[in-house]
Parts: C-alpha cells; sequence; structure tokens
C-alpha cells in the first residue's frame, strides 16, 4: 500500500467515531466506524417516509383517444406538369409503336396494303391519339403540347373516348333508330361537396377524413375516455370508439402503441401556506390510431352524452379544434 493511501486511512480514522477496543484489529475498527456512520441517514429516510401524507391525488388521469381515419378514395388531382407529361408519355408510346416502314412488309397496291391502310385510318381518331398525328406527313415535327392545353386535361380525353367508342358502337348497330350512349365516369366533385355535407364519407374522395365528435360542453375532439382498471390502451380505445360512434363501422385498430399524445394541466388552488393543492386532475390523452373501412358513425347511442360528429380534412380540423390541441395532434395526420 502506498505512503498517500496509508496517510488518508489515518485521516479518516480520525474523522470516523473510534472503536477503542485492544482485540479488535484497525481494519476491523475503521469498517465498524463507517457501518455507524451509515446507519444515521437510514434512519432518518425511514422515518421521514412514515410521516408522509398518504392521501395524494392524482394530478393527471390517462385517457385513451382514438384518430379514426378515412382513407382516400381517388388519386389526386393531378398538377399542369403532371398531366402534360404524362400526355406526353402517351403520345410518345403511340409515336413509337405505330411508324414503321410499311413498304417492307405489304406491297403496293396489294390486298394486305389496302387492309394495312384502313386499319391505320381507323386508328387515327381523335380518341386514339388524343389530337390528330402523322408521322409520316411534311408536319410530323410538330409534335409538342403547351402546358395547360385542353388535350392534356383528363375530362377531354375521356369524353374523346367515350364519343370515339359511342360512334363505332352506333356504326355497327343493326338498329340505326336507336342511338347507343356509353356510360360516362363518375365525376370527381361529389353530391356531398356540392351540398358541403361535412357529416357524408362521400365528400373530398382524393383526401384523407378525421371523424370528430362534438362533446356536452360543446368542445370539439378526437373520441377519447378515461382508461378503466385492467385495460390496455388499445382496449380502452376499441371501447371508447363503440361508445363513442356505435358499432354499425367496420374498423381496423392499425397498432398496439399510441402515435401521439395531448394533456391537459389540472386546476390548482393555493393554501395558507402557499402551498398548492389540486382541486380537479387533468388528463393525458394517448392517441391510437384507426382506419374506417365500412359504415358510418352514429352517436344515438352513445353512453357519453355527444352531441354531433363531423368528417374533416386535415385543414378543416383547425376550425373546430382548440389552438393547442391542434398544435398538438396536426403532426399525426397525412397531408392528403
Amino acid at each position: 500500500m502506498s505512503s498517500g493511501s496509508n496517510g488518508a486511512r489515518r485521516v479518516a480514522s480520525l474523522l470516523r467515531p473510534s472503536i477503542i477496543d485492544s482485540g479488535v484489529c484497525r481494519s476491523c475498527q475503521e469498517t465498524l466506524g463507517r457501518r455507524s456512520y451509515s446507519s444515521v441517514p437510514a434512519i432518518e429516510s425511514t422515518s421521514a417516509s412514515t410521516a408522509a401524507d398518504p392521501a395524494v391525488k392524482p394530478a393527471y388521469i390517462i385517457n385513451a383517444g382514438v384518430v379514426l381515419s378515412r382513407p382516400p378514395q381517388i388519386t389526386r388531382e393531378l398538377e399542369p406538369f403532371e398531366k402534360a407529361f404524362f400526355f406526353y408519355q402517351k403520345r410518345l408510346n403511340e409515336r413509337l409503336a405505330l411508324p414503321f416502314t410499311k413498304n417492307f412488309y405489304f406491297k403496293r397496291g396489294t390486298p394486305a396494303d389496302e387492309d394495312w391502310k384502313k386499319k391505320i385510318q381507323e386508328r387515327r381518331t381523335a380518341a386514339r391519339d388524343i389530337g390528330t398525328y402523322n408521322a409520316y406527313d411534311s408536319d410530323a415535327w410538330n409534335d409538342e403540347l403547351l402546358l395547360g392545353a385542353k388535350e392534356s386535361e383528363p375530362e377531354h380525353q375521356i369524353e374523346a373516348l367515350v364519343q370515339d367508342a359511342e360512334s363505332t358502337a352506333n356504326a355497327t348497330s343493326q338498329d340505326t333508330s336507336k342511338k347507343e350512349e356509353i356510360p360516362r365516369p363518375y365525376p370527381r366533385i361529389t353530391e356531398a361537396d356540392k351540398k358541403n355535407d361535412q357529416k357524408s364519407l362521400d365528400r373530398l374522395l382524393s383526401r384523407t377524413l378525421y371523424l370528430l365528435v362534438q362533446s356536452k360542453e360543446g368542445h370539439w375532439k378526437f373520441p377519447s375516455s378515461p382508461v378503466e382498471s385492467g385495460e390496455t390502451l388499445r382496449s380502452a380505445a376499441e371501447r371508447t370508439l363503440a361508445q363513442s360512434a356505435g358499432v354499425n363501422m367496420n374498423t381496423w385498430m392499425v397498432g398496439f402503441h399510441p402515435i401521439g399524445w395531448h394533456s391537459f394541466n389540472p386546476r390548482r388552488s393555493k393554501k395558507a401556506d402557499n402551498a398548492t393543492e389540486i382541486e380537479a386532475p387533468g388528463s393525458k390523452i394517448f392517441f391510437l390510431k384507426s382506419r374506417m373501412m365500412a359504415g358510418q358513425a352514429d352517436l344515438s347511442v352513445n353512453t357519453q352524452g355527444l352531441k354531433d360528429f363531423k368528417w374533416l380534412a386535415k385543414e378543416e380540423l383547425a376550425q373546430y379544434l382548440n389552438t393547442q390541441y391542434y398544435s398538438n395532434i396536426k403532426n399525426m395526420l397525412a397531408d392528403r
């Protein structure tokens, strides 16, 4: 042992309570001294714990919330550049597939050549190419499409395709007195969009909609309720959804873990000795993600006293939710 450690041991032995016993060696005396010294705070902590107030009110109540969403039903609206680019790809496919040296395959004046001319003429319709084009013409180089041209609009293309199909069907029909009409695709804008029916699931088909409910106090929120004894967050969320929006929905709880949380602070009051006391506990809401597969919300049998519900897109939620509430949940939501 070094001289430094021997000196430290001597100093420590002077500071600790001494045990005068000729039958006990110095090392054992130091050990006994350390034990007697460390036993003092243990006694103090025990006495302090027994003096603690057993009636402590919880500051927060744990709640399970459900972010129920209806996924998009159709693709989003294309940007003008995307429309022009996809139309360019379609034209490019037509150009690469059609032009080839026909005289190499068909001799002029033969039945095969006449049949080829007939079929290629049938393909040169407004619907086939969404705009006439002849690869062998002197103006074949002029195959550009300006951004925003009507030929690149899906509505124009659909109408051209339908008209082409109708003309073909009527030309081959035996009954010339009756004109056959081809069904048009359903529009992207529905009747619910025109009426702004926020309870309908048929609105904003290209966006994600979220279920918002109105409490009996008039506040808008996601469905939520306190977690009961013995429940997990997922089971509490499933119970909350059934109690708030009914059982006439086919939903899928995505996971077992929350995707976010929000807290309401407890209400406190000051005592005479300037100490604070909890008058009403706050709440911490842990949100679980759920998907709407079929059905509709029904508040007629809800047990939470809810008054109304709405299906809203992300930017519409800000009009109904508390500012702090929306700030905490907005990053959990899809932008589309």
